[in-house]
């Protein structure tokens, strides 16, 4: 069995899209996810399954919360392995200038983007905010906080067409380190 980290987009925020964890895990079980853990209330799930297809579970995911709650939720799933390299490849954390990680961020896209449509932090004058993209992780430094970015998951979705979800450092580091402790 392989450990999976699930994440959704937009649920818990502002009153909208209610889900609580302990009923989600639940749902989750019932999909025949194994050793189900959550992590705070923004939609963080690490399960393990056997070897899948990322998109054909995430898709099973959204159809069940659909049908449980009445609300479509967009769902990315990954391998833990890969949310490890994400940890690993922040350009951020081996650069010189020392970015405090409280400012750091990560926004996974549903697929790699291609390179003609790559876009520059400064298509936004006058923005202290930076991104790199690599593949289908964009890594934020967003000095003024997430909340006053204009980089949101919004913008990246627009610009970029792919699905985005945004979680803070701490939030991937978190993932990363609860994937490792999952039993078997």
């Amino acid at each position: 069995m392989e450990t999976y980290i699930a994440i959704l987009r937009g649920i818990n925020v502002s009153g909208q899209k209610l889900i609580g964890m302990e009923g989600l895990k639940i749902h989750m079980q019932s999909l025949g996810l194994k050793n189900v853990v959550t992590y705070i209330q923004s939609g963080n799930i690490l399960f393990k399954y056997e070897t899948i297809e990322n998109n054909n579970i995430a898709k099973r995911i959204e159809d069940k919360i659909l049908m449980e709650y009445g609300f479509s939720v967009p769902t990315l799933v990954k391998k833990a392995n890969e949310f490890t390299n994400i940890v690993l490849n922040n350009p951020f954390l081996s650069n010189l200038k020392n970015y405090p990680i409280v400012y750091l961020y990560a926004t996974i896209l549903s697929e790699a983007v291609a390179h003609d449509s790559i876009i520059s932090p400064g298509d936004i004058k006058g923005n202290t905010d930076e991104f790199i993209i690599s593949g289908d992780v964009i890594y934020l430094y967003c000095p003024n906080g997430y909340g006053r970015t204009k980089f949101s998951n919004n913008f990246f979705e627009k610009k970029l067409k792919k699905t985005a979800t945004t979680r803070n450092w701490k939030t991937i580091t978190k993932l990363v380190e609860l994937a490792n402790n999952i039993s078997d």
